[in-house]
């Protein structure tokens, strides 16, 4: 129930947000009407819509996400039509086309109350409606993406389109209250009608080109954010802080789930709840191409080897986010090229993460040698105290303690600059893209895309023939590229070959060759191969990090691209 109420109230700050801007109109076109029978129905339409829709592309079905693209440009259609009758009612008496024909019959005075009418025009508007990503749909997205098609994934997205429509819902009654006064002062109704007519098709422009999502939505992170976050942490969705302090007893937190329901074990057999009673045990989500799990990883290993003697048993917990991550010969190779010699259980099937219930990678869970859960830890960082909690249970049950850790991390592997970080993790696919810049906006399937005339900080855009599919891009000709306006100290993109063949790429930073600030996985003039599907250092400034822009072009097709990640 927390949960449902979560998603409610994250739906009914989305008003609040400037990305509501374009639906706004479409909702007060029918402000004049009785409620029931005209603004309720609208927004049912709408709630039941968006909450279908979201719940089908959250769990990256990419004819769901085509069929969703081509609903948007009818509802488009059908909305400008209505639109431009509201603007211009002589143009009923001429409409020939089917969709303004719909839409005179919709907006025409006989029709008006009807229940019909009102419900296919909220349809229509849910097609369109793309509320911000903020922390409590993130939350909501991320879980359906992991747990896929439910009934309870459905049941969080419709809570939180009904939250949306409960504000809306209030601002149509006093919106209808504010037009009937106007009416009766200055006679304003056909004035009101054409007005709102003006702001739909603005509206419709607006979501036609993308700027709800490429602007409206970065506007409305600084709007609702903090607040979301908050209630998210009161709600207990999210940690207070980054780690959970260690002063005193480790509190209970609850017996350690079944480790069953592993694909494969490496470096060990299978290990069960009662193997490990008695040692202190160290639970590590993660999967091998997150740039956080790849920079904690050189702390677990450090742990596992300082503290194996004196009774710590680390297991790695290999959650896949993306379909590579499931390929038992990659992980293998990860593992080896980490240089992990700890027991890592292949949990492909999420049947460990759903145990823990589990939301994070990385995430640390530390169990004591009675078999029960005392400190966790997810994300990145606080590592020392995950090593203090560490060193508490082992005392517990009468280890003898020397030294602390040494940790040697390079590479990918070193400590963020988390100072320098403006840029957010970002997706390269139709089912979690933001922010992308080429005209047009992107469009899942094989299509034709151009860089935009200029770049703002983070926006990122194709050149090119791509294919897009929910989970990644794959460019189809030579000469593709992908182009970022970033700033951190490293830039990370998770690369693969769709052909199973090398594929070369080059670098530029502001057009140039990154020189002195090339990745791990690049030359000085910006020359590397996709040779295996991992994550790729491609930028570290030596100096201090500054705002760039970031061009990757491939020397041949078939490299597939899957998320930005920053350092």
């Amino acid at each position: 129930m927390l949960l449902f109420l979560l998603a409610y109230l994250g739906g009914i700050l989305t008003i609040l947000s400037p990305c509501i801007l374009p639906v706004l109109p479409f909702v007060f076109a029918r402000a004049d009407r009785p409620f029931l029978r005209n603004g309720l129905p609208l927004l049912a339409g709408m709630a039941i819509t968006f909450a279908g829709v979201a719940t089908l592309a959250a769990v990256g079905g990419g004819w769901a996400v085509a069929a969703n693209s081509a609903g948007r440009w009818i509802a488009i259609v059908l909305l400008a039509g209505f639109a431009l009758l509201l603007i211009f009612p002589q143009m009923a008496e001429r409409a020939m086309r089917p969709l303004v024909g719909l839409g005179e019959r919709l907006s025409t005075k006989g029709n008006e109350d009807r229940i019909g009418g009102a419900l296919l025009l909220g349809v229509a508007t849910g097609l369109l409606w793309a509320p911000c990503a903020g922390p409590i749909l993130g939350i909501i997205l991320t879980g359906a993406a992991l747990s896929g098609a439910s009934a309870a994934t459905a049941g969080l997205l419709l809570a939180y389109a009904l939250g949306a429509a409960t504000s809306l819902a209030l601002a149509l009654l006093v919106g209808g209250r504010m037009f009937a006064a106007m009416k009766r002062s200055i006679g304003a109704g056909e004035g009101v009608r054409k007005v709102l007519g003006v702001l739909i098709l603005i509206g419709v422009a607006t979501i036609a080109l993308g700027l709800d999502t490429r602007v409206l939505a970065r506007l409305s992170t600084a709007q609702t954010f903090g607040f979301e976050h908050r209630i998210a942490q009161l709600l207990g969705m999210q940690e207070e802080e980054l780690g959970t302090k260690t002063g005193g007893m480790l509190p209970v937190e609850g017996p350690l789930p079944s480790l069953d329901g592993a694909v494969l074990w490496i470096n060990s057999p299978p290990l069960t709840r009662e193997q490990l009673r008695g040692k202190v045990v160290l639970i590590d989500f993660w999967t091998y191409s997150c740039i956080n799990c790849i920079r904690s990883i050189p702390y677990t290993k450090a742990w596992s080897a300082r503290y194996k003697d004196q009774g710590l048993v680390v297991i790695g917990v290999h959650a896949p986010e993306f379909a590579f991550e499931r390929d038992a010969v990659n992980v293998r190779k990860a593992v080896r090229d980490f240089g992990i010699r700890y027991p890592v259980a292949l949990d492909n099937n999420l049947a460990i993460w759903r145990a823990f219930d589990n939301r994070y990678w990385p995430a640390h869970y530390l169990v004591d040698a009675q078999g029960r859960i005392r400190y966790h830890h997810f994300g990145e960082g606080h590592t020392d105290e995950t090593e203090q909690a560490i060193r508490a249970l082992l005392a517990e049950k009468g280890a003898k303690l020397g030294a602390t850790a040494r940790v040697a991390a390079s590479g990918a592997g070193a400590a963020a600059d988390f100072a320098s970080i403006r840029s957010p993790e970002t997706y390269v696919g139709s089912s979690r893209g933001r922010s992308f810049a080429s005209p047009g906006g992107l469009r899942a399937g094989v299509n034709d895309y151009r860089l935009p005339p200029s770049f703002k900080l983070n926006d990122w855009a194709f050149d090119g023939r791509w294919k897009v599919e929910p989970q990644r891009s794959i460019v189809q000709s030579a000469g593709g590229k992908i182009a970022f306006q970033f700033r951190a100290r490293d830039l990370h993109l998770v690369l693969g070959s769709s052909t199973g063949r090398p594929v070369r790429f080059r670098v530029l930073l502001d057009g140039k060759a990154p020189g002195s600030d090339h990745g791990m996985d690049i030359d000085a003039t910006g020359f590397g191969q996709v040779s295996e599907q991992r994550l790729y250092q491609l930028v570290r400034q030596k100096n201090a990090a500054q705002e760039r822009l970031f061009t990757i072009e491939f020397l041949e097709p078939g490299a597939e691209a899957y998320a930005f990640t920053f350092g």
